[in-house]
Formats: structure tokens, C-alpha cells, sequence
């Protein structure tokens, strides 16, 4: 090992690795400590001395004009290259990054649109995922120690050795250094899976770096990086070698970027996120980086605690035993202390009685863990993330990685402005909130939402800070920007729901104005009776939100007429798959027509309803459901009704064709069934005369119209059914035969209920 240097090969995001580091450092004294990251980052490095940043945290690298393309550079309280950042700054000595810088990767290769990377130096051993791939256990080289070891993986392996132990004089470093150095001999350098030309660029920057370091006269250098990498950064002085770094240097693109802390979270770091240097239980290991000692007993504690909380017993008891058999399993197993495997199974046999459900939430709070780190106020930011944190303080919204769930009285200004909020970051595309329905919670004054802030919100505010630098007036832009590019009727109306529920008046003119031009101009009449239902939902309600829905009523009027106007013409020789898209349709005019209480809008509907029911060649469904909707709006007499309806039922139409109108004549409701008695009498009669053959042909078709039935509409017509065919309805019996002996024997209790002397039994009348 060079005396001017010393390399500490470690793992990302590990305590042991951390702890062992953080010794070697203080008994190394180093005058300059250089870190496998980002160069592009050195200038954001001194803000790391700041008490205020309370990791996790982590380092966005990203191109400023496309801000979709970026890289995470994620750090944990115990990760080592944290704890090289604070003990160098804390010192005062020089602190840099030299892996390949971020001007030269993010050049390189441009990723898809809207996707971002989460790119960090991988796990010790193991490569770094492709650009935008979901997560996946990578060939790990370790995995051939571990299994001479007698362990699953290599990931077990190193936790043994290194993360369950303590190093004070950082020895374990030349270890792995030697380890990684026999491993390097067998593999390709590059490592599995990796891109071979790519690592090997890599390895040489930072080598020059270290040449850079050394000329400056630095005599005591730490250099922290991956373990894979030690053995390629200690031949710096090797002859020629400086020469062929810099032909694997030359020539490679560049591109702009820019770069700012952002708060990360326990859940990002995992595996399961998709990060590909993440770990399996980040929260396990933040309590491995606080207590050195019996942290045992702090883990089966805080599961205890947790436990509580669900009322499941979890007494001190409990917990003794619990520590008492993760230390037996780690001692039959030959482990200096308990590990994670043993303290999850001493929590599921003892404080969880074998029962995997609470397992399932003490995984989650204490193996991963919900924590969000933060950065000063002052830190840098663009103006649209610094309007939004003095909206989040407020407003009284912490951005919190665990979800929260709020109930929004849109009559409070408070929660008026939140939704408000919610509404326009939604535009945005940084979707903290997601609007629900609550069950047996109706009303348009309320709201529900859940919140969790994830850490990639970052990146759609960066990207979104070129339309505004507050939330509204961005989200304003965006809106307008989009109205412009808008290719059918029904993006504008969503869009123009949105605008309304974000308060974005601006946008809101430019939508409408758009609005009126494709409906003048479009001739589709099925976009039109898409369109018209959300306007009408938007007229209807829009004064909740204090806003003026005058003009909208007024596209709603123009949007009906041309839709009254061409909907023989778009409901004719249409197949069974249109049919049901223009039976859906139809009911959703006709609910709007409701809603807007029109009297005027209302008969133009009907009669149009009247004009189609007429229509030659019309499929079945639409033509009952048509004379349906005439029925109810009692624009048609019941004579015509049951006039059309025997007609349709008629044995001279197919009987397919009589089910379809029957499934648009009763599809939602069995009422009409139950309270009509020609209309039951028409379809009893029509479905007796069927023919075995006939009958089997439309029972499937009549089933799915009774599914659509309630269950009680369901049960009435059985009785029904029962009662006409000769047996007693449920719960029933005929008037003429009164069971007097067994009404006489509920008088007793009766007359006890009401206070009063029942004289004799038998003698009810």
C-alpha cells in the first residue's frame, strides 16, 4: 500500500462498514479524503457540515434543461461515504468526489422522456442496475465467498464479517482489499453485467484523480470507494499508467449540469424501490449504526412497542424471551451476536404467537422504516421548491414519507387552500396527493386524501419550475400551455375539471374558449356526449369551490343541442360491443340532464330520446333503454310503454333480440318489475312461451340483467316468482289462514312489555 495513500474499500449504506471506517480515519489522519461520487457535486460538499441536514439524504445530479435526466446519489447516516464527508469537513481538510463525472455519464446516453435514474454507487461486489430498469438481485461476486462459507449470499456473508463486527484499527480494509483483489483476477474487472467500457472509465478518473491529489502534496489521502474497486486504484504509479487513463478519457461527450441536495427516504433506499445499490432493511441497520451494544434488546423492544399499539399483548416478559432465543439461534449458528434472521423469527414465535400479520407491520416500520430526512431552509433550491415549503408550512402540510390521511371541508379556507394545493401539484405531475372516496362519506363540500412525499417529487418540480416560480402561476401555465395542444374534446374537459378544482381562473379562460372552438367545430357526436357529462357534474357544483360556472352552463347548452341533433344518426347500425359504449353513453346524458334541473334542456333531451326509440334497425339495447328513460320521465303514458314493450317481447322477433331489449329496458333496476304489474305480466307471458331451445339461447343474457339488479330487488321478485307459482312468499302466509295459536303465545310477553295483566291463555280473539 503507497504511504501517500490509504484505500478504504467499503460497502455503500453499511453500519459495520462505517464504524470500521470511521476508526480507521481518526487513527489514519488523513489530510485529504476523496470519494468514490459525483465531481459535479464538490460544490454542494460544504453544506453536509450543516446540523441541519438529517439524513437520509441525497445528492440530484441532473441536466437543467431536461431535468428528466438525473441521477440519485442517495446517503444514510451510517452509509461510509457520509461519514467520510462529515469527518473530513468536520477537520477542514479537502473533501472531493472522483468517480466519472455526471457531464460525461448524463451525455452519453439520453433516457427515455419522464423517467428518471436512480443511479449510486452499487453494493460492494456488485454492478450498477441499466438506466431505468426496475430492481433485481445482481450476480454478486461476494456470493463465491459466501458459499465457501457455508452462507445463502453474499450479502449474509458480509453482514457477518463486517457489519456485526467491530474493527477499531480498520485492518478488515486490507482484507477485503485482498479479497476483491483474488476475485478481479477470476472475473472480467468490469464486474458481471456490467458495461465493461464504462467501469474501466470509471476506475480511471479516479486513479487520475488520485495523481491530481498527490501533486497538490497531499502525503496522508483516504480513498473511500466501493470494495470492487480498491485493488484497481492502487497501481496510480504504475508506469504508463497515467497515459492509458487518459486515452480511456478522451474524448468523451459532455452536457450542462446542476446539482442540489434533496431529502431521501428509508423506503428509497431499499431494495424494493428499485434502487439498485439500496439494502434489504434500512431501518435495521440505522439502529446497528446507533447502538454497538445489546441491539437485541433495542430491536424486540421497539417490536414490542409496535405490537401495543395493534392491542396485541406484548409484555416485558415477552420480550426476555424473545432476546433469550435470538441469542440461542445466533449461538447454534455459530454468529458472534443476533442478526436480523434471528431477531424476526424470535418476533414471530414469540411476540407475534407465529402469526405473520403483525410480522408484516414490524417489517415495515422496523426493517425498512418510514423515515424522510430534510435540508436547511437555505439550502439551494429553485423558486417554485422554496414557494412550495412555505405553502407546505402554512398550509400545515409536512411532506412526510409514511401516508397521511386528511379530510378536506372545502367551507374551511384552510382546507380550501389545501385542496387547492393538492389540485395544482397534480397538474404538475408531483403527485404527493391521492384523492379517494371514503365509504358512507358523501358530499361535495369534503374531500379525502391521502399524502406520502417521495423523493423523486424533486426532479417534476425541478422540471416544473419552467412554467412558474410559484405552484399556481406554474400550474397555470402548464394548464394553458396544454389547452393549446390538446387533440379531443374530452382532454380539454378533464383538463378544464382540473383547473377548476386547482382555483386557476387564467386557465380556466383559456380552456373554455378552447372548449367552445373543437365543439364547434368537431362533428364526432360520440366525443360530444362524452364531453358533456363532467361539464354538466362541473356546472352542477363548481359554485362549491366559489367559482363562476355561468359560461359553462352555456357550453353545456351548445354540446346538448348538437348531440340531440346527431344522436339517431351516431346510435344507427351500431354492433353489440357500440351498442353497449352508446347504452353507457345515453345514461350518462340523461343522469346530467338531472342534474342540471333544466326544464327547457330536459324536454329537448326527451324528445330526442322519443325521435331514437322510433328509429328503424336500432340495436335492442339502445331502443330499450331509450323507451326506459321515457318511462321514468314520465314523458310517455304507461299504455305506450307496455304498447312497445309487448311488441318487443313478440314471438315473432328473435329471441336474442327480445333479451337485448329487455336487458336496456330493466339493466340497474328491478323495480319496475316488482311494482308493474303489466310489465311483469308481459315478460312472465314472453318468458313461458319460450321454447327449450329459445330459453336456453337468453338465459345468459337475462342473468346479466338480474345481475345488475340490488339483492333485495332480487329477493322480492323470487318471492314473487314463489307466490305465483302456487307456494307462500317468504316470511308470509295467506290472510285466510291466520295462525291464531301462534299469535296467542306472543300476548304474554306482550302484555309484560306493555305494563298491562294478561288475564288468561287462550283467550286472545
Amino acid at each position: 500500500m503507497p504511504d501517500v495513500f490509504r484505500v478504504f474499500g467499503v460497502r455503500h449504506h453499511g453500519p459495520g462498514s462505517a464504524r470500521s471506517l470511521r476508526a480507521a480515519l481518526e487513527a489514519y489522519e488523513p489530510d485529504a479524503v476523496l470519494i468514490e461520487g459525483p465531481p459535479d457535486a464538490n460544490s454542494a460538499l460544504p453544506l453536509a457540515a450543516q446540523d441541519e441536514m438529517k439524513p437520509p439524504l441525497a445528492l440530484l445530479v441532473y441536466v437543467p434543461d431536461e431535468p428528466q435526466r438525473a441521477v440519485f446519489y442517495p446517503f444514510a447516516a451510517f452509509s461510509p461515504e457520509w461519514v467520510a464527508i462529515r469527518h473530513g469537513l468536520s477537520r477542514k481538510i479537502p473533501v472531493r468526489f472522483m468517480d466519472l463525472p455526471q457531464i460525461h455519464c448524463l451525455g452519453s446516453e439520453k433516457p427515455p422522456a419522464n423517467e428518471t435514474q436512480f443511479n449510486a454507487p452499487p453494493l460492494v461486489g456488485e454492478p450498477s442496475p441499466p438506466n431505468g430498469q426496475e430492481a433485481e438481485i445482481w450476480q454478486d461476486p461476494l456470493g463465491l465467498l459466501a458459499q465457501v462459507a457455508g452462507f445463502e449470499d453474499g450479502e449474509r456473508w458480509w453482514d457477518h464479517l463486517v457489519e456485526s463486527r467491530r474493527d477499531e484499527k480498520g485492518a478488515v480494509f486490507d482484507a477485503i482489499t485482498d479479497a476483491m483483489a483474488v476475485l478481479r483476477e477470476d472475473q472480467n474487472p468490469a464486474g458481471p453485467r456490467r458495461d465493461e467500457a464504462r467501469e474501466r472509465q470509471r476506475e480511471a478518473f479516479m486513479r487520475k484523480t488520485i495523481r491530481a491529489a498527490i501533486a497538490e502534496g497531499h502525503q496522508r489521502i483516504a480513498i473511500v470507494c466501493g470494495a470492487w474497486h480498491a485493488p484497481a486504484l492502487l497501481d496510480v504509479e504504475k508506469k504508463g499508467s497515467a497515459a492509458a487513463d487518459n486515452a480511456l478519457l478522451k474524448g468523451l461527450p459532455k452536457v450542462k449540469t446542476a446539482v442540489a441536495w434533496t431529502p431521501w427516504s428509508y423506503d428509497r433506499l431499499s431494495f424494493r424501490s428499485g434502487y439498485g445499490a439500496g439494502v434489504a432493511s434500512p431501518a435495521y441497520y440505522d439502529l446497528l449504526w446507533k447502538y454497538e451494544q445489546h441491539v437485541a434488546i433495542h430491536w424486540l423492544t421497539r417490536a414490542a412497542r409496535l405490537i401495543r399499539k395493534q392491542d396485541l399483548d406484548a409484555s416485558s416478559a415477552h420480550i426476555i424471551e424473545a432476546v433469550r432465543l435470538a441469542e440461542a439461534l445466533a449461538a447454534l449458528r455459530g454468529r458472534p451476536q443476533p442478526g436480523l434472521d434471528e431477531l424476526v423469527e424470535a418476533a414471530l414465535a414469540v411476540l407475534c404467537s407465529g402469526n405473520e400479520a403483525p410480522l408484516q407491520l414490524i417489517r415495515r416500520k422496523l426493517i425498512i422504516g418510514d423515515r424522510l430526512g430534510s435540508v436547511p431552509e437555505d439550502a439551494p433550491a429553485t423558486p417554485l421548491q422554496q414557494n412550495l415549503l412555505a405553502l407546505q408550512k402554512r398550509l400545515r402540510l409536512p411532506a412526510t414519507a409514511d401516508e397521511q390521511d386528511y379530510d378536506l371541508d372545502l367551507r374551511k379556507p384552510l382546507d380550501l387552500e389545501r385542496s387547492r394545493l393538492l389540485h395544482r401539484l397534480n397538474l404538475l405531475n408531483v403527485r404527493w396527493g391521492d384523492q379517494r372516496e371514503e365509504r358512507g362519506k358523501k358530499g361535495t363540500f369534503h374531500e379525502f386524501w391521502r399524502l406520502a412525499w417521495k423523493p423523486e417529487f424533486v426532479i417534476e418540480l425541478i422540471a416544473a419550475g419552467r412554467w412558474g416560480n410559484t405552484v399556481e402561476a406554474a400550474a397555470s401555465a402548464f394548464a394553458g400551455d396544454r389547452a393549446l395542444h390538446a387533440d379531443s374534446l374530452g382532454t380539454l374537459v378533464a383538463l378544464l375539471d382540473d383547473a377548476l378544482l386547482a382555483d386557476l381562473p387564467d386557465a380556466v379562460g383559456s380552456l373554455l374558449a378552447a372548449i367552445q372552438q373543437h365543439a364547434a367545430l368537431g362533428g364526432d357526436v360520440l366525443q360530444l356526449m362524452d364531453a358533456l357529462p363532467p361539464l354538466a357534474r362541473i356546472g352542477r357544483y363548481g359554485n362549491v369551490r366559489q367559482t363562476d360556472v355561468a359560461i359553462i352552463l352555456s357550453v353545456v347548452e351548445g354540446l346538448l343541442t348538437r348531440v340531440c341533433v346527431g344522436i339517431s344518426a351516431a346510435a344507427g347500425s351500431l354492433d353489440d360491443d357500440a351498442a353497449r359504449q352508446m347504452f353507457a353513453r345515453i345514461n350518462g346524458i340523461h343522469d346530467s340532464i338531472g342534474l342540471l334541473q333544466n326544464d327547457a334542456q330536459r324536454d329537448q333531451w326527451l324528445a330526442a330520446l322519443s325521435k331514437l326509440a322510433d328509429q328503424s334497425g336500432l340495436n335492442a339495447l339502445v331502443a330499450g333503454r331509450a323507451v326506459r328513460l321515457l318511462h321514468d320521465a314520465g314523458f310517455w303514458q304507461h299504455e305506450e310503454v307496455g304498447r312497445r314493450l309487448s311488441l318487443a317481447l313478440s314471438t315473432g322477433n328473435d329471441p336474442a333480440h327480445a333479451a337485448g331489449w329487455i336487458e336496456g329496458f330493466l339493466s340497474g333496476s328491478g323495480a319496475l318489475l316488482i311494482h308493474d304489474e303489466p310489465i311483469w305480466s308481459l315478460v312472465d307471458n314472453w318468458l313461458s312461451d319460450l321454447g327449450p331451445d329459445h330459453f336456453a339461447t337468453v338465459l345468459p343474457l337475462l342473468r346479466r340483467t338480474f345481475a345488475t339488479f340490488h339483492a333485495p330487488e332480487r329477493r322480492q321478485l323470487g318471492e314473487r316468482v314463489k307466490s305465483r307459482s302456487g307456494g307462500a312468499p317468504v316470511g308470509s302466509a295467506p290472510s285466510d289462514e291466520f295462525d291464531y295459536e301462534r299469535a296467542d303465545a306472543v300476548l304474554p310477553l306482550l302484555a309484560k312489555i306493555l305494563g298491562v295483566q294478561y288475564p288468561s291463555a287462550g283467550s286472545a280473539q
